[in-house]
């Protein structure tokens, strides 16, 4: 459901700029708010999960997110949009790792890696579906139904939570660290402030700069306070473990690929190449198309390269395949395309299945609720600032607002998004060859 969501308001993006009258550029602010709140929630979820129970607050997520949706469909300016995509958001920050916090504390760690294959594999079948749906509700019906169309996905899911979900029973969380979330909420809002206005024109210099140092301050005094107390909403010490560290770091350099493309592709083939939603949400699935492929074959290819010859590989393939779309024109083969996002999916999930499952290789199980917080909430300012990474570049490119959209355009976009995604390569390079080992089902070199 979130991630029909946010796919299908991605190809929608192009008809909400006409009906809002809004620069296209400026519409990424309805992608960005709803991960905005993700990022600002998510450090209180595995507090309010162990407080009050996984299966309890996952219901009540499902709920907020869609009376959000519902909002979302009324709004009738782009101001009204972003608040109601930021309700929708508080309702995701619970929905993401609550849901990990589930399926990691009810699995084997030795079947970890085919656990967490199963649990990523409905997130993309939402992008496999997202895309040629609100190609399709945009042909036959108004916008506001792509978002209407989470109500029965999202009673479906609820009944299924209720039928499925154990009442799992979490260890006492403690006292709430009120000041941590306000300290680690002022720096995420700050930081993302300062990442999506700039070059847009749409605040002064002065007041990018400043958001940039408060982020910076308040990174500091919440570091500095994490490492006093016992229980800090966002546990920074876990960055201790190498595999978990890995996890993080280059997770986020990552995902400022994946959260740019979604946003970069709907307006290179609308927009630069001037097709319709629909054929470019056609085009568009053949990377969760790829990603899913992946999925069956996951453990085994953990178990056969490990975990870091995986990561290494799947990342320098990743980031070629990020950048190619720069040079799609109007003369290329459709199937080309086809071919290249497919490969692409496939390779990204290569990549983030290992990411998300090599990084609890070596947490404590009393941890895990502290991990999946700290690592959902980096994932979600990567996404972040991938779309206003891309959009800075799109914007760049672009020369202006008034100036049309064209193909060449798109060119430093991903380009550069592609650089940024290889960045993480020598993060992967420091870990050890048998980084988690103990999950993979592959023997430590020593033992061979």
């Amino acid at each position: 459901m979130e991630f029909i969501d946010s796919t299908a308001l991605s190809t929608a993006l192009p008809t909400l700029s006409r009906a809002f009258g809004s620069d296209l550029v400026h519409l990424k602010l309805a992608l960005t708010s709803y991960i905005l709140a993700l990022a600002v929630v998510t450090p209180a979820s595995g507090w309010i999960a162990d407080k009050y129970g996984p299966r309890r607050v996952f219901m009540t997520a499902m709920g907020v997110f869609l009376v959000g949706s519902v909002l979302c469909g009324f709004s009738r300016s782009l101001p009204q949009l972003v608040i109601f995509r930021t309700l929708q958001g508080i309702g995701g920050a619970l929905m993401t790792p609550v849901g990990r916090l589930i399926v990691v504390s009810s699995a084997p760690r030795e079947r970890l890696v085919a656990a967490m294959s199963w649990f990523t594999m409905p997130a993309l079948v939402g992008p496999l579906v997202g895309p040629p749906l609100a190609g399709f509700i945009l042909r036959i019906a108004d916008w506001p139904w792509i978002f209407f169309i989470n109500v029965p996905v999202g009673i479906l899911g609820m009944l299924a939570v209720l039928r499925f979900v154990p009442p799992l029973h979490q260890p006492d969380p403690g006292r709430f660290d009120v000041k941590g979330f306000v300290l680690a909420a002022i720096a995420i809002t700050a930081l993302m402030v300062a990442a999506e206005t700039a070059g847009m024109g749409l605040v002064p210099v002065s007041l990018q700069v400043g958001a940039a140092v408060l982020a910076l301050m308040m990174s500091a005094a919440y570091i500095r306070h994490a490492l006093r107390i016992e229980r800090p909403v966002l546990n920074i010490r876990l960055v201790r473990f190498a595999t978990y560290r890995a996890s993080l770091m280059g997770g986020t350099l990552v995902r400022v690929g994946l959260g740019a493309t979604p946003f970069l592709l709907p307006l290179l083939f609308q927009v630069g190449l001037g097709w319709g939603p629909f054929e470019a949400g056609l085009v568009i699935i053949g990377t969760s198309v790829g990603a899913l492929s992946y999925k069956p074959v996951a453990p085994a290819v953990v178990k056969r390269f490990g975990f870091r010859a995986t990561l290494i590989f799947s990342n320098v393939v990743t980031a070629v395949l990020t950048a190619i779309p720069a040079f799609f024109r109007e003369t290329t083969p459709v199937a080309l395309m086809v071919i290249i996002l497919a490969i692409g999916g496939f390779m990204r999930s290569m990549q983030f299945t290992s990411l998300n499952t090599v990084a609890y290789a070596d947490i404590p199980p009393s941890t895990v609720s502290n991990a999946s917080t700290l690592a959902v909430v980096t994932q979600q300012m990567g996404l972040s600032l991938g779309i206003s990474f891309g959009g800075l570049m799109l914007q760049l490119a672009r020369g202006g607002d008034d100036a049309p959209l064209t193909p060449r355009q798109f060119i430093l976009p991903f380009i550069a998004v592609g650089v940024v995604t290889m960045l993480a390569g020598p993060l992967y390079q420091r870990m050890s060859p048998d980084a988690g080992a103990s999950i993979g089902g592959r023997r430590a070199s020593v033992e061979a």
